[in-house]
């Protein structure tokens, strides 16, 4: 059974790493320090020439994912966006108030996804449901192609059990992408749920080279990361020998 690797990246070294490291699919990002937001024009052009399927995550704004109706607008209009550079897919979701999903706001911005051919991945805004298995069956109604999720919890590591429950009533309806904390040492037990396809950063903190100066200003990180193209490899790797 092939299983798939989709990398989240957030710069073009990010794009070029993915490539080389042979990724699947690449979710293109911003600020993955926050959990990812929508990147630039420039770079969701220059996601588009690459060799694999890109798909845009499409977040207006860090925090929760309760959105009014400027946001909304964002998101639709980005989702458009993304189809007229050549992508293939976005990455939306939102919630209600309550923690389930919004099923209106949704099922409008699957309709415009749709209407440009684009792929639908619910991302982790399911992770805040209070109910997932409910909120499985929404996803599909809505038609998504997937759910980007770690089981309700920081890390997909600490819930397996609610993965395999979910993968197995997902069957062959929608996919479940499996992600938070991806790694080569928690790849064999997210893989003993069931799933086909995982999603990982692949990022390494970079040598600290950074000018003093950008530091004291700001400009950088304490700690900055890179996706590191070994990683991406290895995983790749290790799925392909799951497949075997």
């Amino acid at each position: 059974m092939r299983r798939l690797l989709e990398v989240c990246v957030e710069d073009a070294h990010g794009i070029a790493a993915a490539v080389e490291g042979g990724a699947d699919r690449i979710e293109l990002c911003a600020a993955l320090d926050v959990g990812g937001l929508t990147p630039s024009p420039s770079l969701i052009r220059a996601a588009a020439s690459a060799p694999i399927p890109v798909h845009l995550l499409v977040r207006p704004r860090a925090g929760d994912f309760v959105y009014d109706a400027g946001e909304r607008r964002l998101v639709e209009e980005d989702i458009s966006a993304a189809a007229d550079a050549g992508l293939a897919g976005v990455v939306i979701g939102a919630n209600a108030r309550d923690g389930t999903l919004d099923i209106d706001c949704l099922a409008h911005w699957a309709d415009v996804a749709r209407e440009r051919a684009l792929s639908l991945t619910l991302h982790r805004a399911f992770d805040l449901t209070p109910d997932p298995l409910e909120a499985l069956e929404q996803a599909v109604t809505l038609g998504f192609d997937r759910i980007l999720t770690s089981g309700g919890a920081p890390r997909a590591v600490e819930a397996i059990d609610t993965l395999t429950s979910l993968v197995a009533a997902a069957g062959t309806r929608i996919t479940v992408l499996v992600g938070s904390g991806v790694s080569p040492a928690t790849l064999p037990a997210l893989l003993a749920t069931g799933a086909r396809e995982v999603h990982a950063s692949c990022r390494v903190a970079r040598a600290d080279t950074a000018d003093a100066t950008l530091r004291r200003f700001g400009f950088v990180a304490e700690t900055s990361y890179a996706t590191d193209p070994a990683t991406v490899a290895r995983l790749a790797a290790m799925l392909r020998d799951e497949a075997a």
